[in-house]
C-alpha cells in the first residue's frame, strides 16, 4: 500500500490547509482616538412654570427699562434732547418742526418767571409734584363731569414732553411719574426749566421760548419784553389753537393776568432756583 507522502494527514492533493486553532483575538489599540470619544448623554433640565418664566421676563424687561430710562435722563443732563415724539407727530402731520436751542443764561428772566406764574407757582419749592394742585384738578374735574383741568407741575410737563407722548391714561400717566422723579433727581430745577423752555410747543409745529420769540416778534427770546413773555406763557397750555400776536378773548385776558404775577414771582423769589 503506498504511503502518504504530502504530510497532510490524508488530506487530498491542492485542498486548503487549515489556519491556527480558533482563540481569543487581542483588541485593536484606540489610544489615538483619546479625548474624542463619546460623551454620556446628559439627561434634559426640567422646564420651569410658565408661570415663573413669564415673571423672569417681565423682571428683565423692567430692568432693561429702568437702566435705559436712568442712562438717557443721565445724558440729557449734559446734551440737549434732539427730538420728541410730540415733533414727530408734527412732521408726519405735515407742519414740520421750527426749533432752536438755546441756554437758559440766553432766554429773558421774564420767560421763566412767566412760565412759573402761569404753569406752576409752586416750581422751585415742590418736588416733582404739586399734591395741592393735583388735588385741587381733581376736584374741579369730578364737579365738571369731564376733564377740565390738569395739575401737572413744569416738572411732569418736562418729563412728559421730552420722553413720552401726549395724551392722557393712567399707563403714560405711570411713566410721567417715574421720569418726573428721575429729572428732579438727576438734572435739578435750573436744568428742568432750561430743557422745559427749549422743548415745550409754543404754536404749530413750533418748539421752545427761542422759536416762539422768532415766529411772532420777530426777536430771540433773550430781549423779550415782559408782556411779551406773558403772552407766550399764555400759548403753552394750547400752542395749537391760541397765538401770542393780536390775541383776543381768553389769550389776552390770560397773558394780561400772567404779566401782572411776573412781578408777583420776582418780589417772592418764586423763581430763586433758576437764577
Amino acid at each position: 500500500m503506498p504511503q502518504d507522502t504530502t504530510g497532510t494527514g490524508g488530506s487530498a492533493p491542492g485542498a486548503p490547509r487549515p489556519g491556527p486553532p480558533l482563540g481569543p483575538r487581542p483588541l485593536p489599540d484606540l489610544g489615538h482616538l483619546d479625548g474624542i470619544g463619546i460623551q454620556p448623554v446628559k439627561p434634559a433640565k426640567p422646564r420651569k412654570p410658565i408661570g415663573r418664566r413669564i415673571l423672569g421676563w417681565l423682571f428683565k424687561g423692567a430692568l432693561a427699562f429702568v437702566l435705559v430710562s436712568v442712562g438717557m435722563v443721565t445724558l440729557y443732563r449734559f446734551v440737549p434732547p434732539p427730538f420728541t415724539l410730540t415733533m414727530m407727530g408734527d412732521i408726519f402731520t405735515g407742519h414740520g418742526v421750527t426749533k432752536k436751542w438755546v441756554p437758559l443764561s440766553r432766554i429773558d428772566a421774564d420767560m421763566a418767571r412767566a412760565a412759573i406764574a402761569a404753569e406752576d407757582s409752586s416750581f422751585c419749592s415742590h418736588s416733582g409734584f404739586d399734591y395741592d394742585s393735583i388735588a385741587a384738578a381733581m376736584l374741579r374735574n369730578a364737579q365738571g363731569g369731564k376733564v377740565l383741568r390738569g395739575g401737572s407741575t413744569i416738572s411732569q410737563q418736562t418729563a412728559k414732553n421730552v420722553f413720552l407722548w401726549q395724551g392722557g391714561g393712567y399707563f403714560r400717566k405711570a411713566l410721567e411719574a417715574w421720569f418726573t422723579v428721575l429729572i428732579e433727581t438727576i438734572w435739578g430745577k435750573r436744568r428742568i426749566m432750561e430743557v422745559y423752555l427749549n422743548v415745550a410747543e409754543t404754536g404749530i409745529g413750533t418748539y421752545g421760548a427761542e422759536a416762539g420769540a422768532r415766529r411772532y416778534f420777530k426777536k430771540g427770546a433773550g430781549n423779550l419784553t415782559r408782556a411779551e413773555a406773558a403772552r407766550i406763557a399764555a400759548v403753552l397750555p394750547l400752542p395749537k389753537k391760541r397765538a401770542a400776536t393780536a390775541p383776543k378773548g381768553f389769550t389776552r385776558r390770560y397773558g394780561n393776568s400772567i404779566a401782572a404775577r411776573i412781578g408777583v414771582v420776582q418780589r417772592d423769589g418764586l423763581d430763586a432756583c433758576v437764577r
